[in-house]
């Protein structure tokens, strides 16, 4: 088979590209990527990926754009669609999958042009725009938050099912702002770090980018030798040592977190679109697997309070109702449908 996954832009979608092609590799497909010149896509998948080839169209979102940016977002689109068409034509895809983000756009759209198969999948509780426009032409459409989606779970990479483990005792810590960091949540470690530290707690820190030297340097003044990171790919070997985890609410880190069997105490980014890391990590509270606070919400006396339960029960729930091998499911239901 010759697939396309296409989307990304945030390192959430990508996530979700990198499990798929992962399991579309290993099962002996061919895969290509098409993704945008902005966003994360070129940081993911510029080097060193599991792909045949990898593309990099100039694309730009539309939904936040005004007056004549929003038609020079446009004709991008259009452009890319071209191009996308002559890709999907020349690698002789058969089928392309959309994991969302405006990177999807063109690729999307040239597949449904060229009467291909498109598969797409929504990672947020909340649908994005791109996803609920292109979901009635779609041969699937997959969720985690749907309960009449075709495939149950979300598609994370084979090591948090393989490593994942119960959270008996509380060791280490992990906080988790994104590629681009979170100030609420760098503060909150830097104000509960000094008791951590002297409770043996160790400490594990995605600062960003943006953020990483004020960090660095306050662990400094604290005295504290702390594990921090501006940004990595390397997180799932850092989230399978933790045994705790401070987090935004992005759905792939929220599934990944909750496949590895890792509490957490989740601080959704306020101005997501549709509030949807909210509505993500509601999800994950109304079933009684975590914590969620807003940002004003006196969050060290709210962390203090989530640390001190027992983490097992959390961690037992976490790990009965993650589904493994998701992405390989999503990858042999392709399959079906182009037989």
């Amino acid at each position: 088979m010759k697939l396309c996954i296409t989307g990304g832009g945030t390192g959430g979608h990508l996530m979700i590209a990198e499990a798929l092609v992962e399991a579309a590799v290993k099962d002996g497909h061919e895969v290509i990527f098409i993704g945008s010149t902005k966003g994360q896509d070129k940081r993911y998948f510029g080097e060193h990926s599991s792909f045949s080839h990898v593309y990099f169209l100039e694309t730009t979102g539309v939904v936040n754009q005004k007056g004549f940016a929003k038609f020079i977002a446009l004709y991008k689109i259009f452009k890319a669609f071209l191009k996308a068409r002559s890709l999907l034509k020349n690698h002789q895809i058969q089928a392309t999958y959309s994991v969302g983000g405006f990177s999807a756009a063109p690729a999307s759209l040239a597949c449904l042009s060229k009467f291909l198969p498109l598969f797409i999948h929504e990672q947020n509780a909340v649908n994005g725009r791109l996803n609920a426009m292109l979901k009635p032409f779609a041969k699937r459409f997959i969720s985690a938050y749907d309960e009449n989606s075709q495939i149950q779970g979300y598609p994370v990479k084979e090591t948090f099912s393989v490593n994942a483990r119960k959270r008996d005792e509380f060791k280490s810590i992990i906080f988790l702002g994104g590629s681009h960091g979170a100030k609420a949540i760098n503060d909150l470690a830097l104000s509960v770090a000094k008791k951590l530290d002297e409770m043996g707690i160790k400490i594990i820190h995605q600062a960003g980018d943006l953020d990483y030297e004020r960090v660095c340097k306050e662990y400094e003044k604290l005295g504290i030798d702390a594990e921090v990171y501006a940004f990595t790919k390397e997180l799932d070997s850092l989230i399978v040592k933790a045994d705790f985890a401070v987090s935004r609410a992005g759905a792939s880190t929220l599934w990944e977190l909750t496949t590895n069997g890792c509490p957490a105490f989740y601080i959704p980014y306020p101005y997501a679109a549709g509030d949807h890391q909210f509505y993500n990590a509601k999800f994950i509270v109304d079933n009684s697997m975590g914590w969620c606070y807003r940002e004003d919400e006196n969050l060290e006396d709210k962390f203090w309070g989530a640390v001190s339960e027992p983490l097992t029960e959390k961690s037992e729930k976490l790990l009965s109702y993650s589904n493994k091998d998701v992405a390989y499911k999503m990858i042999k239901d392709v399959e079906e449908v182009l037989k």
